[in-house]
C-alpha cells in the first residue's frame, strides 16, 4: 500500500490526506474495530513496550494516522471500541482472560527464576527494569484506562478536524466503550440501519480495519458491492528480543547471559531494535464474491438460483468450523479442508432440500439437518483420515530428524572461524590471536565445561562467548512428547468415550445429547441473526465447553430458536465480575475486588486460582479448553446487590451505558445546524438533515460533556498542549431506529453498480482472437501499467540505499510524526534548517501553508464513478479550507506541544 511520507535528514514531511489516494482508489468511509489498535499499541511484541499510558495514547494515535493516510476517507470516519459484550461472548472474554493472567504470572515467575540461575553462574544481564507489569486485561469495558482512552481519543478528534485538511469535510463517529456491543458489530449495526434510509448511496465504499477472520464474514453479510478490509501483512516468525537480555536470536528460556554484541560499526545501535514500519493490506471482498460465484453456482436446481443467498448459506457454513460463540464440531477442522468439505456437501444435498439454508439472518432448521447428517455419514472416515495423516506427519518428521542429525557436522567453529552465510554484505572482522583462539576452541572441545552451555566458548579475559561450537546432543530424542488422548476418535466407540469424557454423561443418554443439541442449534441460530439483524438475546449463551457431532443432529427441525425479547446488556462493572480473574481485581472497586477473594463470598468459586486445560486433541495449550465454571447470572447479581452502595460518583459514571458522539469541524456543512442546538438549548432529539451529511441519519442530541468551538479542549496527555483555538463541535448522535420485529433485507440495494471483475474469464482463451496473455490485475485500477527495473537500476539501489538500521527510539517525550512506529525528531538547534533548500518542493514541517491547489476541491471517485450526490454537490461548494494556525512542531499531522516539553526533548538512544 502507498501511503509512505517523504522523508529528508531523518525527518518525515506530513502527509497531504486531501489529495487523491496514491492507491488509485477512493474510499467513503472507513470504520476502525479499536481493539485490534489497542492491543498492538499497549504490548507489542515486536518492539519495546511504551513506559506509560501516555507512551500508549500516542501510540494510538500514530496508529489511526498511519491507517488514515492510507485510506483517506472523504465522508465517514467510525471509531469504534468494544462495549459490554452479549453474554455468548463473555465466555470466550472470561477464558481470555483467566489465560493472559494466568500465563502472565507463569512467565515471569519463569524469567525471575531463569534471571537468578544466570547470575549465579556468573552470566551478564542488564539492571531489572522496576516497571510494574502491564495488565491486558485493562483493556475491557469498565475500567479507568478505558475512560481515560475516551477522552484522549475526543482529543485526537478535536486536533485533527481543527489542523488536518483531509479531515476538512469528514463526519466523525465515536463509540467508546460505555456504548454496549462488540466493535465490529456496532459497525455491522450502522452500515444495516443506514442501508435502510432512503437517502443512502448503494455504491458507497467501506473500508473496514481489523484483523479478525470473522470480519470477513461480517463484510460479505452487508451484500455492500464495494467493501474492502485493510489488516496489517502477518510476517511469520518476527524477531523477539528477550525479555532479559534484550538481545535478538533467543528466547528468555535459552537465555546464558552473553555479553551484548557491538551494534554497528561505532555500537550506535545497542539499544535499538532491527525495525520495518508496519505494512498493510487491502482484502477487496468484491473479488472473494467473483471467487465464490465461481465456486457456489450450481446448474440444474429445482428452484432459481439467487447468488446472494447462496453467500449467506456460505457464512453460515463457516460456523460449524468455529467462532466466537460456539466451539467447531470435531469432524470439522479448518486445517483439514472442512469448508472445502462442507461446500461439497452441500452442492450434493442442496438439490433435495429445495431451497437455501438461510434467510436474512434466518434458518431452516429442516434443511441444516439433512447438511448435518451428510456429514455425519462420513463422521468415521474423516476421524481415521485424521489419525492417518498424523502418523504419516509424524513420521516425516522423525525421518527428516534423522537426516538432519545424520548429515550435521560433528563440530563448527565458533568465534572468528565460525561460517559466514553467503551474500553477507557486513565486512569480515580481520582475525586477531589466531593461536588464542584455536587454544580454546580445542580446551573448550576436551573439558565440557559446567560453567557454560555446550555452544559457549570463552573469550581471553575468561568470560563466556557466544562464538564456541556446537556439537551433537547425545540426549536428543526422536520423538516428543505426546499428549495422552483418552478419547481416540479412530477407534470404534468414539461416540460413548467422546461423551463420557467430555460430559461425563453416557452416549446412551438421549435426553442428555438431545440437550447439547438443542443448545448448539440456538447457538447457530443466534449467531447468523446476530452477524445480519443485530444481538437477538443478550443474556443466551452455549453452557457447554464441547460441541456435539454431526450425526447427532437429528430431529432439529422441531427445536425451537426464538430468543427472548427486550433482554439487556450487562453493566459494565457487572462485566467485570463476570470476565475478570481475581488476579485483576484491582480494576475493581475494592468491595467487589473482596466478593473475588474472600473465602467466605458467595461467589468465590466464580474464580478459581487455577483450572484445568484440555488440550482435546490439539498440541499446544493455548489450542485448548479452558475448563472454568459458567457465571450464573442470577447468584451474580444477587452478590453485586449487597455493594453496589460502596460505589464512588466516579465508579457509578463508569458504570453506566453510553452511546455514541458525533464529531465535525467548523467547515463541515452540518456544523451550523450542530451549533444552533447548542445555542436553542434544544433538549429534544433532532433527526439529522441528510443532505448535510452525506446522506447519514439518525438522532442527534446535546451532549454534556461536548467539543465546542471557541471552548479550548483540555489535553489528557500531559505532553501535549491544549486545544486553545479549537473549531470541531461534538454532540450525541444515535442510529436510525427500528421495531425489535423489523427484519433487514440481506439483499443488494437497487442502483448499485457491480464492480468490474478482476478474475481471468473462464472464457478467455476462446473469445481472446489475438491471442493476448492474461494480465492479472494489480491493486484497485484496472489499466495501472506496471512499472519494471533493469539489473542497472536494481545495482544503483543496491550502492544508494542506506543498509543499516533505522534511528533508535520508539517513544519519546515529542510530538508524533503522524507515522505510527516511526523515530521522533529531535529539538532543532539554533540556526538549523530543517529541510534543505535542495528539497524545497517538500512543505516545511513547521507550516502547510504554500501552493495548495488540491486542498481547495474535493477529491473526485476514479473515473466511471456515479454523478455527485445532493451532499457531494453541497461540499464542492464550500468555502476554500484555511489549515489552523496553531500548528506544533510536528505540523498539522501532530499535536502541539506545551513549552516545557520542548525543553526536555532530546533523542532517544
Amino acid at each position: 500500500l502507498r501511503s509512505q511520507a517523504k522523508e529528508c535528514n531523518g525527518v518525515k514531511a506530513p502527509i497531504d490526506t486531501s489529495k487523491p489516494n496514491p492507491n488509485e482508489v477512493e474510499f467513503d468511509n472507513l470504520y476502525l474495530d479499536m481493539n485490534g489498535i489497542i492491543h498492538p499499541c499497549t504490548h507489542p511484541e515486536d518492539k519495546p513496550a511504551p513506559k506509560n499510558e501516555d507512551e500508549m495514547m500516542v501510540a494510538i494515535f500514530e496508529y489511526i494516522d498511519r491507517i488514515f493516510n492510507i485510506v483517506r476517507p472523504r465522508r465517514l470516519l467510525y471509531m469504534a471500541i468494544d462495549g459490554v459484550a452479549p453474554r455468548a461472548k463473555m465466555n470466550q472474554q472470561r477464558s481470555r482472560r483467566f489465560r493472559a493472567s494466568k500465563e502472565g504470572m507463569e512467565a515471569a515467575e519463569e524469567k525471575q527464576k531463569i534471571r537468578q540461575e544466570i547470575l549465579a553462574k556468573g552470566g551478564i544481564l542488564p539492571p531489572e527494569e522496576v516497571k510494574e507489569r502491564f495488565d491486558s486485561n485493562c483493556i475491557t469495558p469498565g475500567t479507568e484506562f478505558m475512560d481515560n482512552l475516551a477522552k484522549c481519543l475526543r482529543y485526537y478528534i478535536a486536533d485533527r478536524l481543527n489542523s488536518d485538511p483531509g479531515w476538512k469535510n469528514l463526519t466523525v463517529i465515536l463509540s467508546d466503550a460505555s456504548a454496549p456491543g462488540e466493535g465490529e458489530h456496532k459497525i455491522m449495526d450502522y452500515i444495516r440501519r443506514q442501508r435502510a434510509q432512503p437517502n443512502h448511496d448503494p455504491n458507497t465504499h467501506h473500508c473496514l480495519c481489523g484483523a479478525d477472520a470473522d470480519l470477513i464474514m461480517l463484510g460479505l453479510a452487508t451484500h455492500e458491492p464495494n467493501f474492502t478490509i485493510i489488516r496489517e501483512e502477518f510476517k511469520p516468525n518476527k524477531p523477539k528480543p528477550c525479555a532479559l537480555c534484550n538481545q535478538m536470536g533467543h528466547e528468555v528460556k535459552d537465555c546464558q547471559g552473553l555479553p551484548r554484541e557491538k551494534q554497528g560499526k561505532h555500537d550506535q545501535f545497542a539499544d535499538s531494535l532491527p525495525m520495518a514500519e508496519q505494512e498493510f493490506i487491502f482484502i477487496r471482498l468484491c473479488v472473494l464474491r467473483e471467487y465464490l460465484e465461481r465456486e457456489l453456482t450450481m446448474a440444474s436446481l429445482p428452484f432459481t438460483f439467487d447468488f446472494e443467498r447462496s453467500v449467506d448459506d456460505w457464512v453460515f457454513m463457516c460456523f460449524f468450523v468455529g467462532n466466537d460463540f460456539l466451539p467447531h464440531l470435531p469432524s470439522l477442522e479448518i486445517r483439514e479442508g472442512a469448508i472445502d468439505r462442507l461446500v461439497n456437501v452441500y452442492k450434493n444435498v442442496v438439490h433435495k432440500t429445495g431451497g437455501y439454508l438461510t434467510e436474512s439472518g434466518f434458518v431452516d432448521l429442516q434443511r441444516v439437518q439433512m447438511i448435518m447428517l451428510a456429514v455425519g455419514e462420513v463422521e468415521d472416515s474423516i476421524f481415521k483420515k485424521r489419525k492417518d495423516d498424523d502418523d504419516n506427519f509424524k513420521r516425516r518428521q522423525k525421518e527428516k530428524r534423522k537426516r538432519m542429525k545424520r548429515d550435521q557436522p560433528s563440530f563448527i567453529p565458533g568465534g572468528q572461524f565460525s561460517p559466514q552465510a553467503l551474500g553477507n554484505r557486513s565486512s569480515p572482522q580481520a582475525i586477531s590471536n589466531p593461536r588464542q583462539a584455536a587454544f580454546e576452541m580445542r580446551m573448550h572441545d576436551r573439558q565440557n565445561s559446567t560453567t557454560s552451555s555446550p555452544n559457549t566458548s570463552f573469550t581471553s579475559d575468561g568470560s563466556p562467548s557466544q562464538a564456541g561450537g556446537i556439537k551433537r546432543k547425545a540426549e536428543d530424542s526422536d520423538s516428543e512428547p505426546e499428549p495422552e488422548d483418552n478419547i481416540r476418535l479412530w477407534e470404534t466407540g468414539w461416540k460413548q468415550r467422546y461423551y463420557k469424557n467430555k460430559f461425563d454423561v453416557d452416549a446412551s443418554d438421549e435426553k442428555f445429547r438431545r440437550k447439547v443439541v438443542q443448545s448448539y442449534v440456538e447457538g447457530l441460530c443466534w449467531v447468523l441473526r446476530y452477524y445480519y439483524q443485530g444481538c437477538a438475546s443478550w443474556n443466551w449463551y452455549y453452557p457447554f465447553h464441547y460441541a456435539p457431532f454431526a450425526s447427532d443432529f437429528e430431529g432439529i427441525a422441531d427445536m425451537p430458536s426464538d430468543f427472548e425479547k427486550g433482554s439487556k446488556p450487562f453493566k459494565p462493572l457487572e462485566q467485570l465480575m463476570g470476565v475478570f480473574p481475581a488476579a485483576s481485581g484491582n480494576f475493581l472497586p475494592p468491595t467487589w475486588r473482596k466478593l473475588m477473594t474472600d473465602p467466605e463470598s458467595s461467589i468465590i468459586d466464580f474464580y478459581p486460582e487455577d483450572f484445568a486445560i484440555d488440550l482435546n486433541g490439539k498440541k499446544y495449550a493455548w489450542q485448548g479448553v479452558a475448563l472454568l465454571p459458567f457465571v450464573d447470572e442470577r447468584r451474580l447479581r444477587a452478590a453485586l446487590e449487597e455493594v453496589y452502595p460502596d460505589l464512588t460518583p466516579e465508579e457509578s459514571r463508569r458504570n453506566s451505558l453510553g452511546g455514541d458522539v458525533l464529531f465535525v469541524g467548523k467547515h463541515h456543512p452540518l456544523c451550523d445546524f450542530i451549533v444552533e442546538q447548542y445555542k436553542t438549548k434544544n433538549t429534544e432529539p433532532v433527526d439529522i438533515p441528510p443532505e448535510l451529511c452525506h446522506g447519514i441519519q439518525g438522532k442527534l442530541t446535546l451532549n454534556e460533556n461536548a467539543v465546542l468551538p471557541d471552548q479550548t479542549v483540555e489535553s489528557p496527555v500531559p505532553m501535549l498542549h491544549d486545544l486553545t483555538q479549537n473549531s470541531a463541535v461534538s454532540i450525541s448522535f444515535k442510529d436510525p431506529q427500528f421495531d425489535e420485529d423489523f427484519v433487514f433485507k440481506a439483499t443488494v440495494l437497487p442502483g448499485a453498480k457491480k464492480p468490474a471483475p478482476v478474475l481471468k474469464p473462464g472464457d478467455w482463451e476462446k473469445t481472446n482472437n489475438d491471442g493476448r496473455p492474461w494480465r492479472p490485475q494489480l491493486g484497485f485500477n484496472r489499466d495501472r501499467k506496471p512499472v519494471h527495473l533493469d539489473q542497472s537500476a536494481f545495482r544503483t539501489l543496491g550502492h544508494t540505499m542506506p543498509r543499516e538500521r533505522g534511528m533508535p527510539g520508539m517513544y519519546a517525550n515529542a510530538v508524533p510524526l503522524g507515522t505510527y512506529g516511526s523515530p521522533y525528531t529531535r529539538p532543532l538547534l539554533s540556526g538549523q534548517q530543517q529541510i534543505p533548500k535542495l528539497l524545497s518542493n517538500l512543505r516545511p514541517q513547521e507550516s502547510w501553508r504554500g501552493p495548495t491547489p488540491l486542498f481547495q476541491q474535493t477529491p473526485q471517485r476514479t473515473a466511471g464513478a456515479a454523478p455527485l450526490l445532493a451532499w457531494n454537490r453541497m461540499l464542492q461548494s464550500q468555502n476554500q479550507y484555511q489549515p489552523s494556525q496553531y500548528q506544533g512542531l510536528g505540523g498539522p499531522m501532530s499535536y502541539p506541544q506545551r513549552p516545557e516539553d520542548r525543553m526536555d526533548r532530546g533523542r532517544q538512544v
